[in-house]
């Protein structure tokens, strides 16, 4: 049964996702969540050099905690790193993945696509030789305004901001 919201490529990334999995001896990891969402994405860089010399993305692999739009565009945004130098792969942007997918629904743009900030980060510790920390990207809270109902689920497990009595 085909959705008439989701293209036929966020359906066939959903249901058969490329490169699931961890790199046990990763060279970079980037962790990304969204709090509004609750979605939750780590990705997994190998990085060799190739001929020329460059740095590239050998191997790549994704765990996603969330929706179907988040599993999809973690699936396509490995396909598109794989073999890339990491200046290449760090030029992908959220638009990048959701065009390469024929497009996702406009609530799920922001919430979901966070595989392009994921990537980053994860080329970002790989650079910097950093510990990977958990990038909150909370780029979806203007859209939090067009959720029907939400005030009846606010501090019943949905908030707006993080409760000062969650913080570290």
């Amino acid at each position: 049964m085909k959705s008439t919201t989701y293209s036929d490529k966020v359906l066939d990334h959903f249901k058969n996702p490329r490169n699931v999995g961890e790199i046990e001896d990763a060279d970079g990891i980037g962790r990304v969540g969204n709090p509004v969402c609750g979605d939750l994405m780590w990705i997994y860089l190998k990085i060799a050099k190739n001929e020329k010399g460059e740095e590239i993305i050998e191997d790549i692999k994704f765990k996603t905690f969330g929706c179907g739009s988040a599993v999809s565009t973690s699936s396509m945004i490995t396909e598109m790193a794989k073999g890339m130098t990491l200046d290449e792969a760090y030029k992908i942007t959220r638009q990048n993945v959701a065009d390469e997918l024929d497009g996702l629904p406009p609530i799920k743009m922001h919430c979901s696509n966070l595989a392009a900030d994921a990537l980053k980060a994860a080329i970002d510790n790989y650079r910097l030789g950093t510990e990977p920390e958990v990038e909150i990207v909370t780029s979806c809270q203007l859209d939090v305004r067009i959720i029907l109902g939400i005030e009846d689920f606010l501090g019943k497990g949905v908030y707006k901001e993080v409760p000062a009595d969650l913080e570290e």
